[in-house]
C-alpha cells in the first residue's frame, strides 16, 4: 500500500489532531483556567468566521485561517481535558474529606470489578454521599472476599470505611500506581471491615446490565467442563477480563511476546466482524438490507465493546472498524490512515485521559507500523505458494507490529521477547480456530452451560496454546530483561525508525543521511547519559516492609546491604531492580547490614534490635532498624544526630513514640512507610 507521510499532513483533520494533542498535554503541564479557555475560544471562534469571510481575498487571510483553525484545535483539547477532569467538580469527594485518618460513612455504587488480592475484593465505585453530603468521583472499594461474594454491579451499598489517597511510589524508579489511577480519574481506595456494608438498591444501566450479563455467561461457563485454567484465558480472549488469570501464566505470555493476544484488541474484534458478516449474509445488498447490516454490524461491534469493559484497546478497535463498516456501506474507498486519525480524534475527544494509557499508545504505534512499514517488509520476498505467503505474512506483520511498539514497550517494562515473531507463527493460525469455538461457546453460555464435547474442545485448544506460549517462554536466553532506557532515548529511538523507513521507501543519499544523524544523536544521548552515571554518587535507604535495604552508589557500581534472604534474590527483588535499571547501574556487591557507615564525610550509625552502639561516635545520620528497646531521647541528647532515619522493619508504634521524640527534640525524623526512600 503506497503511503505519503505529506498526503496525511495535508489531511484536514491531521492538523486538528496535532492541535488537539498539543491541547491535552499543555493542559498537563500548565494550570488553566476554564473561564479563561471559553474565552479564547470565543475570540479565536470570531477570528475564525473574519479571516474565513476575507480568506478569498488576500494570501494573508487565508494564512490567518488556518493559523487559527489550529489554535481553535488546541484551545479545544485544552478544554476537553478540562471538562473530563473530575476534580474541578466542587462536590468531587477529594474537596469534603479533610481528614483521612478518621473513617467515613460512604454511600457507593459498584461500577467495575477489578483483579481480587489475598485478603479484599476490589471494585471500582462511584461515590454518591460521603458522610451525608451529596458527593462525586471514582474510588476503589476494597472489600473483605467473605462479606463482598454477592455483591453485583450496579449495586448500591453504604458503608463505613477509611479513605486513602493515592501516593507516589515509595521507591525511587517504580511503576506509580498512582498516576496509572488518577488517569482514570481514580483518586482513592476505600477499605472496610468484615460486616461493614449494607446492601441497597439495584440500579440499572446500560453498563451494570452488561456487566451483570457477563458475569452470568462467566457463571455458566464455570459450570461447564472447561478446566479453570483454560476458562481463565478463555475469558480474557473473547470477554477481555484478565482478573482471574494466574501470575505463571501471565508472565508466560509477557516472555514469549504474546501477552497482547489476552487483551482483546483488533485482532479479536476482526473475527468477531468476520462471525458477524457471516451471520448477516441472508440479508440482501439492497438500499434498505444494506443500512440493516450496517446498524447490526455497527451495535454489535459496540455492545461487545461494552461487553468486555470499554479498554482502550477496545476502544481503537470497534471506533475504526466502525469507519470500515460506513466505509463498505457506503461504497467508498477508506484510507485506512485517515481513518486512523479520524478515531484518534473522537476517542480522545470523549476520553483524553486515555492519550497517557499504555495500552492505548502501544496500539496505536502497532496498527500504525503494520500499516506503514509491513507492505515495505513484504516487498523483500513474494512467494507464490499460498500457504509459504500466509506464514509469510505472519512475520512480516509481527515484524512491523513490533519495531513500532518495541521502544515504548521497553521504556515501560524494560524487557524484549526475542523470539516474538516465533510465537505469532505459531499460534496465530492457532488463535483463529480458538476464536471461532470460543465465540460458538460465549453464544451458548449466555443461555445455559455448555455441552460436554464443546467444553473438552476448546479446553484442548487453550491448553494446546499454553503449552506453545510456555515452550517459548522456557528458552529464558532469548528474553532479554533489565533494560535501561530513559525518555530522551526512547524518543531518539523513534527518530531513527522514521528516518530509516523512509530511506528505505525511497532510497535517496539524503535521507540515508538524516537516518546516520539519528543514530549517532541517540548514540550520543546514550554516552551522556552513562556519562552522567559515572560521575553520581548517592545513599539510599530503601522503604521496605520488614526489611532493611541499603544501597551505596559510586558511579555505575552499587553495593547492596541488606539481610541474606535478600541479597541471595537479588534479581528477582523488584525495589533494587528497578532502581539499577532506572539509574544505568549495576550491583557491584553484597555485604551484610553494618553498624557504621562513612558516606561522603558522613558517618551513618546504625542501631538494630540488640540496641546495641558503641559510645562517642557522634554520627550525622542516625538509622534505627528492626524495633530496638532504647531510650531515644537521652540518646539524641548524648550523640546529636542531625537526622533520624526509621524503615520499614520497625513496629509501627515504635516509629510514632521515635517521631514524638524527635519532634520535641527538633531532629528531623524520616519514616520511609509513610514518606517512602530518603536519599542522601
Amino acid at each position: 500500500m503506497y503511503f505519503s507521510y505529506m498526503k496525511i499532513l495535508q489531511f484536514p483533520l491531521t492538523k486538528v489532531f496535532i492541535g488537539l494533542l498539543i491541547g491535552i498535554l499543555l493542559f498537563r503541564m500548565a494550570n488553566l483556567n476554564l473561564v479563561f479557555v471559553i474565552v479564547s475560544i470565543g475570540i479565536g471562534f470570531v477570528g475564525l468566521l473574519l479571516s474565513n469571510f476575507f480568506h478569498q481575498r488576500t494570501s494573508l487571510f487565508k494564512n490567518l485561517f488556518g493559523s487559527f483553525v489550529f489554535l481553535m484545535s488546541v484551545l479545544t483539547g485544552i478544554a476537553t481535558a478540562i471538562i473530563h477532569k473530575e476534580t474541578l467538580e466542587p462536590h468531587h469527594y477529594t474537596h469534603q474529606i479533610t481528614d483521612y485518618d478518621k473513617t467515613h460513612v460512604l454511600h457507593l455504587l459498584l461500577n467495575e470489578k477489578l483483579k481480587s488480592t489475598a485478603k479484599n475484593q476490589r471494585y471500582v465505585c462511584i461515590v454518591k454521599q460521603v458522610d451525608g453530603q451529596r458527593s462525586f468521583g471514582k474510588a476503589i472499594l476494597n472489600s473483605p472476599k467473605d462479606t463482598s461474594c454477592h455483591l453485583k454491579i450496579g449495586t448500591n451499598i453504604t458503608t463505613n470505611g477509611l479513605i486513602l489517597k493515592n501516593k507516589k511510589p515509595y521507591n525511587p524508579n517504580m511503576f506509580d500506581y498512582g498516576s496509572y489511577l488518577e488517569n482514570q480519574e481514580i483518586y482513592a481506595q476505600v477499605y472496610t471491615r468484615p460486616n461493614e456494608i449494607k446492601i441497597g438498591k439495584y440500579e440499572s444501566s446500560l453498563w451494570a446490565d452488561f456487566s451483570n450479563f457477563r458475569e452470568t455467561i462467566i457463571s455458566n461457563l464455570d459450570h461447564s467442563a472447561i478446566s479453570k485454567e483454560e476458562l481463565n484465558v478463555l475469558n480474557a480472549l473473547i470477554l477481555g477480563q484478565q482478573q482471574d488469570i494466574s501470575t505463571e501464566v501471565l508472565k508466560d505470555y509477557q516472555y514469549a511476546g504474546a501477552v497482547h493476544v489476552l487483551s482483546v484488541s483488533g485482532l479479536h474484534v476482526g473475527f468477531i466482524l468476520l462471525f458477524i458478516t457471516f451471520l448477516l449474509k441472508p440479508i440482501g445488498n439492497s438500499r434498505k438490507g444494506s443500512l440493516l447490516k450496517l446498524f447490526l454490524v455497527v451495535l454489535s461491534l459496540w455492545s461487545f465493546a461494552v461487553l468486555t469493559g470499554l479498554s482502550p484497546s477496545i476502544v481503537r478497535s470497534v471506533t475504526m472498524f466502525s469507519f470500515l463498516a460506513f466505509g463498505v456501506h457506503l461504497r467508498r474507498t477508506v484510507n485506512i490512515y485517515h481513518t486512523l486519525i479520524v478515531s484518534m480524534l473522537l476517542i480522545l475527544l470523549f476520553k483524553p485521559s486515555f492519550l497517557f494509557d499504555v495500552g492505548f499508545q502501544l496500539s496505536y504505534l502497532a496498527l500504525f507500523f503494520i500499516l506503514w512499514l509491513q507492505p515495505i517488509l513484504a516487498e523483500i520476498w513474494q512467494p507464490k505458494n499460498k500457504i509459504i505467503k500466509y506464514f509469510w505474512d505472519i512475520i512480516t506483520v509481527s515484524f512491523a507490529a513490533q519495531i513500532g511498539a518495541m521502544p515504548l514497550s521497553i521504556y515501560y517494562f524494560h524487557q524484549f521477547p526475542g523470539l516474538f515473531f516465533v510465537t505469532n507463527l505459531l499460534i496465530l493460525p492457532l488463535l483463529g480456530v480458538i476464536m471461532a469455538v470460543g465465540v460458538i461457546v460465549i453464544l451458548i453460555a449466555t443461555f445455559h452451560s455448555v455441552p460436554f464435547f464443546i467444553a473438552k474442545t476448546i479446553t484442548f485448544l487453550i491448553s494446546l496454546l499454553n503449552a506453545i506460549i510456555h515452550w517459548v517462554a522456557t528458552l529464558d536466553e532469548f528474553v532479554i530483561r533489565n533494560i535501561s532506557f530513559s525518555k530522551e532515548m526512547l524518543w531518539c529511538s523513534y527518530l531513527v525508525i522514521i528516518l530509516l523507513i523512509l530511506w528505505l521507501k525511497k532510497p535517496e543519499f539524503k535521507r540515508l543521511t538524516l537516518a546516520f544523524c539519528s543514530i549517532i544523536l541517540l548514540q550520543t544521548i546514550f554516552i551522556f547519559q552513562k556519562q552522567e552515571t559515572v560521575n553520581k554518587r548517592e545513599l539510599i535507604v530503601f522503604s521496605s516492609r520488614k526489611n532493611t535495604i541499603i544501597a551505596e552508589r559510586k558511579g555505575a557500581n552499587v553495593t547492596i546491604y541488606s539481610n541474606d534472604s535478600i541479597l541471595k534474590n537479588l534479581k528477582t527483588n523488584s525495589v533494587i531492580q528497578s532502581y539499577l535499571v532506572g539509574n544505568f547501574c549495576k550491583p557491584a556487591s553484597k555485604k551484610p547490614l553494618q553498624n557504621l557507615l562513612y558516606f561522603k564525610h558522613q558517618k551513618i550509625l546504625l542501631i538494630d534490635s540488640s540496641g546495641i552502639y558503641k559510645k562517642g561516635i557522634n554520627p550525622d545520620v542516625l538509622i534505627l532498624i528492626q524495633s530496638p528497646h532504647l531510650n531515644l531521647q537521652r540518646l539524641l541528647q548524648t550523640m546529636k544526630p542531625k537526622q533520624i532515619i526509621v524503615d520499614g522493619s520497625n513496629f509501627k508504634s515504635y516509629a510514632k513514640l521515635w517521631e514524638a521524640t524527635c519532634r520535641k527534640e527538633k531532629i528531623p525524623f524520616h519514616y520511609t512507610n509513610e514518606k517512602g526512600f530518603y536519599k542522601i
